[in-house]
């Protein structure tokens, strides 16, 4: 459990792992601090967009819409590999999960499958939304599968976190199915990688 990094320190650990950040507005400021905390954070949690084109997911996940508010991620990790900074703080990206998976993710151990919606995962989890129609035909180029494992691991670094605090939507709340077109394992593996 920590506390989550300042906004600076979270800008400077992304960049420090090689990442061309883009800040969005006044992404530092823009949460949902009002409506619960922000951590003790936990983990990182990875996602597809159901969309297309950097300006439009950008812009949805920064604002979200009228049933779910944005921000929805801190980051948004475009095809090129940028990371798009939306928002810092509270955000709508990860909603009810299970505890048990909470659990083995502080514990740094092997995911149970996630049966339950009973623990506010906004609160626990840094969140980075992936421009991918989630459809399974939707090509990952590697700049940006790369890039989510430098801001996986960026993140993880600073936290002092092994490769089992990411996971993916699918993994934390029943009926997910976000990140779809590459596995999980395969992305902890890269994050280790960059984290030995």
């Amino acid at each position: 459990m920590s506390a989550p990094m300042s906004a600076d320190r979270f800008l400077a650990a992304l960049r420090a792992e090689g990442l061309t950040v883009v800040e969005v507005g006044n992404w530092r400021t823009h949460n949902r601090n009002h409506k619960g905390p922000w951590g003790p954070v936990n983990g990182v949690m990875i996602h597809h967009t159901v969309t297309q084109g950097t300006d439009y997911s950008v812009q949805v996940c920064r604002d979200g819409d009228s049933e779910l508010p944005g921000p929805l991620c801190h980051g948004v990790i475009t095809k090129d590999g940028h990371v798009h900074l939306v928002g810092y703080g509270r955000a709508n990206h990860a909603g009810a999960g299970d505890s048990d998976v909470l659990a083995a993710v502080i514990a740094e151990r092997r995911l149970p499958p996630d049966h339950h919606a009973d623990t506010d995962g906004n609160r626990h989890f840094y969140g980075f939304e992936c421009v991918n129609l989630g459809d399974g035909e939707d090509p990952w180029p590697a700049v940006q599968l790369d890039a989510i494992a430098r801001a996986a691991a960026a993140v993880c670094r600073v936290h002092d976190w092994g490769s089992r605090s990411v996971i993916g939507h699918l993994e934390w709340q029943p009926g997910k199915i976000d990140p779809k077109g590459f596995t999980m394992d395969s992305m902890r593996a890269r994050v280790a990688e960059r984290l030995k």
